[in-house]
């Protein structure tokens, strides 16, 4: 049997306040490294606090790939997010560095690892059609509409989430075929890389749920309502018609904090609203994470010296 001889890649996997930002930043100064984020929040501009975004100072010396490359009221899909993170680690590779993959966003890590099935592309106009009729209708109505053509794809899709939504029913409008018919047709991709995949997790779900908390009191407290209220300021967005659609302001808290802010609810409720929003994403990202069975889970914070002795161990191949 032939010898693989693709270059290394490391994929850093795992649910929100695990430590895997700072396990990245780390491994890159020491190991030669460049930071892809996988992460479906960081690739918005303004999203910085509130999306625990590496600041300036913790990037400085670690090139960072994916970050601020849209403004919030861009449209950003998985396939264009695999085509450029697939550039980046290209051009990383090339470079003779290690490419290190961090985030937490299921969908980004399987179109970049997996690949994609093959799907109709977006078409403008039948987009526009779908934005009038929810207009008219209601997200939740369209909703039940997806659910008589596609079962599947309703019962993965939550009746707030508008912009899966509209991408199911752009599918079936545009082919006549649904997106569950079309996502069993395997993806011809193999990634260019070997990869050491790790899920940072504690193993204590209520450990993660204490850090959730606390990081989300830290945010409050850096000035996470002033960013929201910066962003409620741009012009783009404050003409929005519906800016809770827009993926960017959907992201974990800032749905929280725009709605408090519209006066839906008091600051306390925003915090206990922050958290449990954060806690339920953190509970779908390690369902997802269950999945990933050639990966090895560790904690940052109790595990260092095994995660130390996989990478280097890896490093050596």
């Amino acid at each position: 049997m032939t010898a693989d001889a693709r270059p290394l890649a490391v994929a850093l996997m795992g649910p929100t306040a695990s430590g895997k930002t700072a396990l990245a930043i780390d491994w890159a100064l020491r190991f030669h490294g460049e930071v892809v984020s996988v992460d479906s929040a960081l690739v918005y501009r303004g999203l910085d606090i509130g999306a625990a975004k590496p600041s300036v100072d913790e990037r400085r010396g670690v090139a960072h790939h994916l970050i601020d490359i849209r403004e919030p009221w861009q449209p950003y899909s998985a396939a264009e997010f695999a085509a450029d993170a697939l550039a980046a680690v290209d051009a990383i590779v090339s470079r003779g560095r290690l490419p290190i993959l961090t985030g937490g966003t299921g969908l980004y890590f399987h179109a970049l690892l997996h690949g994609l099935s093959p799907m109709p592309e977006a078409d403008a106009s039948v987009r526009a059609a779908i934005e009038r009729d929810a207009s008219e209708r209601g997200w939740a109505s369209m909703h039940v509409e997806l659910a008589g053509i596609d079962p599947e794809a309703a019962r993965r899709i939550h009746p707030t989430d508008a912009q899966r939504i509209q991408r199911a029913l752009e599918v079936w409008r545009v082919s006549g075929r649904s997106i569950t018919d079309w996502r069993r047709e395997r993806p011809m991709q193999r990634f260019p890389c070997r990869v050491l995949k790790i899920v940072a997790a504690p193993a204590s779900r209520a450990v993660l749920h204490d850090r959730i908390e606390q990081r989300f009191d830290a945010m409050l407290d850096a000035g996470f309502l002033d960013e929201v209220r910066r962003l409620r300021a741009r012009p783009e967005l404050a003409a929005h018609p519906r800016p809770l659609d827009l993926p960017a302001i959907r992201a974990v808290g800032y749905r929280q904090a725009w709605e408090h802010l519209d006066g839906a609810f008091e600051a306390a409720e925003l915090r206990e609203r922050g958290i449990h929003a954060t806690r339920q994403l953190a509970k779908r990202q390690l369902t997802w994470l269950r999945g990933e069975l050639d990966a090895v889970t560790a904690d940052p914070s109790l595990d260092r010296a095994r995660l130390e002795a996989l990478i280097s161990g890896f490093l050596r191949r």
